[in-house]
Formats: C-alpha cells, structure tokens, sequence
C-alpha cells in the first residue's frame, strides 16, 4: 500500500484542510493519543511529511505524560541540553527563550531533531500566534545559480547562541557547534531542504561581511509568505512538524499576558549533504556538569 493509500484510508481527505497552497494543515476528527493505531500513526507521520506542519484542535485531553508518550510514536526521544524532563516548557512568565526569531530546534546538533510536537496550554486571549516556513520550497525557488551555491556551502551551527541567555552562566563558550550543509537531503522524502535560522554563525570558508548577506538572501526566500503559514493558538491545540523541513518563529504580540506551550523532540538523523557527505560534530553537549571536547570525527 502506498503511503497516499495508507492516508486515504486511514484518514479520509475531508479531514485534511489544508492551511496554505504551500504548507500546513489541520488534521479533524482524531484525538490525539499514544494508543491509536500504528496504522494511523503512519498516516499522521505521512501527513507532517506532505503539509510540513500539521495541526489539531481540541486535544484538551492531553498532559504532559500522554503528550511525551504520543511523541515517541514516531521515534526515540531527542537528546538536548534543555533539561532532563523530556516536555520542554516555554512559559512566558519564565526566562526567554528567544523563540521569536526563525530557527530549526536545536540545529546546533548534529543530529538535530527530526520532529516536534508542541501542545497550547495557557494561550492569551490575542496574540501568540507561531509560524512555519517550508524550506523544501524555498529551495525550489532559488534560480538554478543560487541551488548551485547554495549545494556547495556548509555553516557552523552553535550553541550557546540566539537562544542562549538562560545558559550563558552554566555554559560558557560554544559547547555545541556543528557544520551542517546549507541544503540536505532529506532523508524519507529525497527533498533538498534548506538549513538555516537563528543557531547559524558562519559559512565555511566565506568570510563574514559576505556571509552575512548570503545568509539574508536565502533566509529571505525560506521566510517569504507564499512559503509560511500562521497558526492562531486555543488551548489544547496541537502542532507537529518536520523539523528537517520547515524553520518556525513565535510571535512575541500579547503584551504582558501569560502564555504557556510544551514541546516534545523526537530524535532525528545526521543530515547529508547533496554530495553524500555527513554533517560534522566539533562540539558536543555532555551534561551540564561535564566538559566537553572537540571531536574530530
């Protein structure tokens, strides 16, 4: 059975509406659970990889266990230097975050996530909104000159970085730092994707004034809105995505109101190059008491 068929059958087309041409969709009439079949999980996973982000309405039902238990439906839980609980919270009341500039969760990693699940629990009355961009399709409209440039360059993703303010103390200096590939491969669908967003600190091998703008013309292509979609949050709501094909960006616009989301990371792959070559490791995250090294793999 293909994997439309498996869809189709499983989740009838009427109950995907898509959000944008491009990207997004809300997915009705399934709760979410950790108990539902493997075959709907699969027509779940086929839909993230087809919309990018998916989305569910009313899953009041879930708290946080459920929600970690759901997540790991789709594979093993990602290791991250957030913490040791596997549902990472995002309270607006707390220290920020930063999650209000473009980024791919934790794409510092070298293997970073593959997909996330991120749950509304406390959501204001206005404001609050995430969005998500399509970096499969944003590669497809660069003109064939900047797919070329853009297969032969790599970048050095750090931690601590834009995200960094809660960890500056524990940790001081880059102590997760990857070179990934500007485009990868991806590795259940063979899109090229593109890898940016807020963790990037350097090209390979291009010097900053030029880097600087190489990095806001593509990021420009990825966050253009014919490639985004814009998901207005209620409480219970439910949002997955694929991480190694989309960047998303909060909206910081609800003033001095409370907002509350948790996310869980399933782990992802390294990422391949157009080439066939493996992302690379320099620095990698230990613990919060342990050194770290460089590791010349």
């Amino acid at each position: 059975m293909s994997e439309i068929d498996l869809i189709d059958n499983v989740i009838p087309r009427t109950d995907v509406v898509k959000c944008t041409a491009r990207i997004g969709a809300e997915i009705r009439n399934i709760k979410v659970s950790a108990d539902l079949p493997d075959q709907t999980i699969a027509a779940i996973n086929g839909l993230v990889l087809e919309h990018k982000v998916i989305f569910f309405r009313d899953q009041g039902h879930l708290d946080d266990a459920e929600q970690e238990r759901f997540a790991l439906r789709f594979g093993k839980p990602s290791p991250y230097p957030e913490g040791t609980t596997p549902i990472f919270e995002i309270d607006s009341a707390g220290e920020d975050v930063e999650a209000d500039i473009w980024h791919i969760d934790w794409s510092c990693m070298e293997a970073y996530p593959k997909m996330s699940v991120l749950r509304g629990v406390v959501i204001p009355p206005v404001g609050g909104d995430t969005m998500w961009s399509n970096t499969a399709a944003a590669y497809l409209d660069l003109p064939p000159a900047l797919q070329r440039l853009a297969d032969d360059l790599w970048a050095v993703h750090s931690f601590p970085g834009a995200f960094s303010r809660r960890y500056v103390e524990a940790l001081t200096g880059p102590r997760i730092e990857t070179e990934h590939p500007v485009v990868r491969v991806h590795p259940e669908t063979g899109e090229r994707t593109l890898v940016l967003g807020s963790y990037v600190r350097r090209f390979v091998g291009v010097s900053k004034y030029d880097g600087d703008r190489l990095f806001e013309l593509f990021e420009s292509h990825i966050t253009a809105q014919e490639n985004t979609v814009r998901w207005k949050w209620n409480r219970g709501d439910v949002a997955i995505w694929d991480n190694r094909a989309t960047m998303h960006c909060a909206t910081k616009d609800y003033g001095d109101q409370r907002r509350i989301v948790r996310r869980a990371t399933v782990e992802g792959e390294v990422p391949v190059s157009v080439d066939g070559r493996y992302s690379v490791s320099r620095f990698k995250f230990v613990g919060r008491n342990e050194k770290t090294a460089p590791n010349e793999a």
